[in-house]
């Protein structure tokens, strides 16, 4: 083999300038002159690119701007078209710091899907507005009409001014109602004070007969003792003869129409037991009256067991009633079965002296 002379510049590896190895069908003055990187190829530019570069071969650029040989990170032939192709399906690409997407742009792709976001935080330029991932969040989308939509009203707000006001004075009326019924019930179960003292009758007229109260259930030795009130009458017949009634148990009666009424009155529960404890608060064993209120409490009992007796018919046509006498009958509540305690079943009476019925009361109408 002839020796010939060679430049040291044109022998490989004598060189500092890298070796470039282009593939077949690769013009050494595309690779002289590579495309500018400030250029931003158009929205669905970018997948074409990378397609034509996978079918004409990856290039990887080397230090002083000379195409050189793949590494071992690049990608094969076409990959690259088929990474951009799946992101674009898949979502835009990240770039730039925190890997966050921009806005949508006018024509509905993400501005960051071009990559362009990415090249202006690269280079420390301004990144506008509209394509700012931290920028502020877009306003309120208004209808064709221009008006932003509310959310409705509920509650008072949703009534008229007319309503409210009165619905307004309708809940202050009720609050003071309640707290004025508090304070009459409190001063009312409240030992004796000057307010009691002094206005005791407006707050009696408060509290009877419905809102009585009392402390019997709580006592040490609550009731343990059935206590009826029973009535008989002398009638003055139409032919002028006298009769006397059978004994009529008021209390059993009023029982009678408590028991399976889910409303009873007030009446039939407390009515007859007041009168009862009134006349016994206002007299003695003897029955002899023990206070100024003793007449007055004779007087209530009688005209109650009277009205009582003309509604369960104790009068005939053209009768009337000349006295009345009222009784109680006082029986033991039994022990429970558990218990050894025992008690007297007998019941034990009290009866009270004839009362003379005035002309008014007769009737049992009008007493």
């Amino acid at each position: 083999m002839d020796t010939y002379d060679e430049k040291p510049e044109d022998r490989p590896g004598d060189s500092d300038a890298p070796v470039s190895r282009l593939p077949a069908g690769v013009a050494r003055d595309e690779r002289e002159n590579p495309p500018a990187d400030d250029v931003a190829p158009a929205p669905g530019e970018a997948g074409r690119t990378a397609d034509a570069a996978g079918e004409s071969g990856p290039a990887s650029t080397g230090a002083g701007g000379d195409t050189g040989a793949p590494g071992p990170a690049a990608a094969a032939p076409g990959e690259a078209g088929k990474a951009v192709d799946a992101a674009g399906e898949s979502g835009p690409v990240s770039g730039g710091a925190g890997g966050d997407t921009g806005a949508p742009g006018p024509d509905g792709a993400r501005p960051d899907e071009t990559g362009e976001v990415a090249r202006l935080m690269e280079r420390g330029g301004p990144v506008p507005e509209a394509m700012d991932p931290h920028g502020p969040p877009p306003a309120p989308v208004a209808d064709p009409g221009g008006v932003i939509p509310v959310a409705p009203r509920r509650g008072m707000a949703a009534l008229s001014l007319r309503y409210q006001i009165a619905a307004a004075l309708a809940l202050a009326v009720v609050a003071v109602a309640a707290c004025v019924h508090v304070g009459m019930v409190f001063l009312h179960v409240a030992p004796s004070n000057t307010l009691t003292k002094k206005h005791g009758r407006a707050i009696d007229d408060w509290i009877y007969p419905e809102f009585e109260q009392n402390w019997k259930l709580f006592a040490p030795n609550p009731l343990q003792q059935n206590i009826d009130v029973q009535v008989r009458a002398e009638v003055l017949t139409a032919d002028g003869g006298v009769r006397t009634t059978g004994w009529y148990d008021l209390s059993a009666l009023d029982g009678a129409a408590i028991h399976g009424n889910p409303l009873p009155s007030h009446s039939q529960q407390n009515e007859l037991r007041r009168a009862w404890d009134f006349y016994l608060g206002a007299h003695d064993t003897a029955n002899r009256p023990s206070g100024l209120r003793g007449a007055l409490s004779e007087d209530y009992l009688r005209r109650l067991v009277v009205l009582r007796l003309g509604r369960e018919h104790a009068l005939g046509r053209g009768d009337s009633f000349a006295r009345v006498q009222v009784r109680s009958s006082t029986t033991n509540v039994p022990p429970p079965r558990w218990s050894d305690e025992k008690v007297s079943r007998t019941p034990v009476y009290r009866e009270l002296p004839w009362w003379s019925v005035p002309e008014s009361e007769r009737s049992g109408v009008n007493a």
